[in-house]
């Protein structure tokens, strides 16, 4: 695949200017609104000054620095989340930085944000994937005037973190949409619900979410819950090796985009979908698209990363634009069950939206808008 390089403590060199005081800005007016946050512009002290182009919406400004920190940085999942992030700094004339830790290890992502802090980012946005290792942290880049914003995974209510807006899926609730299609699709047996790291909120809640359901369903369905790992490579051979001392399952499900490529993987190998065995999952690893295509597996939920990055800078920059006027404001970026019968445009297009192309590019729409 290809795609950004995953890179620690630098800028992405697909976001920065040829030249730091020239900047076009062709971006669009903030959207978004909600709590101010005051002297958020004070660690931009000492910043060289961009020049705006004459028609451009917004004044010349400083060259803002958005760190992302990630749990899983080399994750494939996240390919277009970096486009995503990329394309808004570059249109908003904007560096960035993606950091964070290829294993889910919190202190790894805890220590990123310290160094962003301490080298004074614009704005920090964070996958929390943890309660409450991430309170602290957003407490001290706030008190030092940098805006902090969630994505991808979020704190739990009452948790007491203060990030000010997350931007990504209803989680519990995807996880509520798969479980109701679960429960219409199996009567009685059991059922395994496969998460790479249980307890990780990126994750956690839409097993939750499955579960719940499918307890309240009344039907006969038993749960089996299988930790799989954080690597695509261990989730596929995990799966495998349940399948293998399971055959008896009704349905396999996974509710992260590495686990759903091993049930694709080991549903089409051991052929079943003709056993009336069910497998769903999440996002759009290419194999699982095609191995749906093929009729191997149901279906998959689409949670739209790219957009994860792109409204993420979006919100950053405005709310610094506007001196905390203007958002933040949570961003739910939504759930589509991609299956046999709607996978076609997303195996017949190569793009950056989807994470399979590194070419900027517009796409041609087709048929009809679904409402």
């Amino acid at each position: 695949m290809s795609g950004p390089d995953d890179v620690s403590q630098t800028d992405l060199a697909a976001t920065d200017s040829p030249n730091d005081t020239l900047i076009l800005h062709p971006g669009r007016r903030g959207l978004l609104q909600g709590a101010a946050l005051g002297g958020t512009l004070a660690m931009l002290g000492g910043m060289r000054n961009a020049m705006a182009a004459p028609d451009g919406p917004f004044p010349a400004h400083p060259k803002w620095r958005f760190v992302f920190v990630n749990h899983v940085t080399t994750n494939p999942f996240f390919t277009p989340t970096q486009y995503g992030m990329q394309d808004a700094a570059a249109l908003l004339g904007c560096g960035t930085q993606w950091t964070g830790s290829v294993t889910s290890d919190v202190g790894q992502m805890v220590s990123s944000m310290n160094s962003a802090i301490a080298a004074k980012a614009s704005a920090i946005a964070v996958s929390i994937i943890d309660p409450h290792a991430f309170n602290d942290p957003v407490q001290r880049a706030l008190e030092a005037g940098i805006p902090v914003f969630s994505y991808n995974a979020d704190a739990p209510t009452g948790s007491g973190n203060k990030r000010l807006a997350y931007i990504g899926q209803d989680l519990y609730q995807a996880g509520v949409k798969m479980g109701e299609r679960i429960v219409s699709m199996i009567d009685s047996g059991p059922v395994a619900l496969f998460i790479a790291t249980p307890g990780q909120l990126n994750i956690q809640p839409r097993l939750d979410g499955a579960s719940d359901v499918i307890k309240k369903s009344g039907k006969a369905i038993t749960i089996d819950v299988v930790a799989t790992g954080a690597t695509v490579n261990e989730e596929i051979s995990k799966v495998k090796s349940y399948y293998l001392g399971h055959q008896h399952v009704k349905g396999m499900f996974a509710v992260d985009g590495g686990t759903t490529e091993g049930i694709a993987e080991t549903m089409d190998q051991y052929d079943l979908a003709s056993k009336g065995v069910h497998g769903g999952g999440f996002d759009l690893l290419p194999r699982t698209l095609e191995l749906i295509k093929k009729g191997a597996m149901d279906f998959t939920i689409d949670q739209q990363p790219y957009i994860q990055g792109f409204y993420t800078v979006v919100e950053m920059f405005t709310f610094l634009a506007s001196g905390g006027l203007v958002g933040p404001a949570d961003v739910n970026t939504g759930l589509k069950f991609v299956t046999k019968e709607n996978v076609d445009p997303y195996l017949t297009t190569s793009t950056r939206y989807e994470g399979k192309s590194s070419q900027a590019q517009i796409v041609p729409h087709s048929g009809l808008i679904a409402g």
